[in-house]
């Protein structure tokens, strides 16, 4: 089945300042077992991952056009997954654990080239930041319609 998207969601790994996160560490947090540390999800939560150096990874394939078919669905945000294609930057804390913006100037970089990519192939789909679609998540630790502003994207 696919469904039209709706949604472009952007997200934080919720990782301390300057560490690494690799697709492996994705697959395992979201993947595994509950027993084994993981989630037990049959997915990952995202499309792709911002490194710190600013290299894009995909994690899930998609065919790139603006439906989401079923095995494209990433667990990114409860109750929008099925309508959503979800992007992750490495980061999201700070040392001890609380929310900030943590993104390099090379992330920053990176994702103002997706997303600018993204918006101009699908105009009339909403980019959001994760917490606007499900409240009381900091995630993903910059206000994101400030930041497309920014970058020239009205919305």
């Amino acid at each position: 089945m696919s469904r039209p998207m709706k949604y472009l969601v952007i997200h934080c790994t919720a990782t301390p300042e300057g560490r690494e996160v690799s697709s492996a560490d994705i697959r395992h947090w979201h993947c595994d077992p509950v027993s084994k540390g993981g989630r037990g999800w049959k997915q990952v939560g995202y499309t792709d991952l911002i490194h710190l150096d600013g290299s894009v990874e995909r994690l899930v394939k998609n065919n790139e056009d603006a439906n989401v078919d079923d095995w494209e669905v990433t667990n990114g945000a409860s109750g929008y997954n099925s309508v959503s294609r979800h992007i992750v930057y490495a980061g999201g804390c700070d040392k001890s654990g609380k929310p900030k913006d943590t993104r390099t100037a090379a992330q920053k970089e990176a994702l103002k080239r997706y997303v600018r990519d993204f918006h101009e192939r699908f105009p009339w789909i909403r980019i959001v930041g994760h917490h606007e679609l499900n409240p009381g998540k900091a995630c993903p630790s910059f206000d994101v319609p400030a930041w497309l502003r920014e970058i020239g994207i009205r919305q």
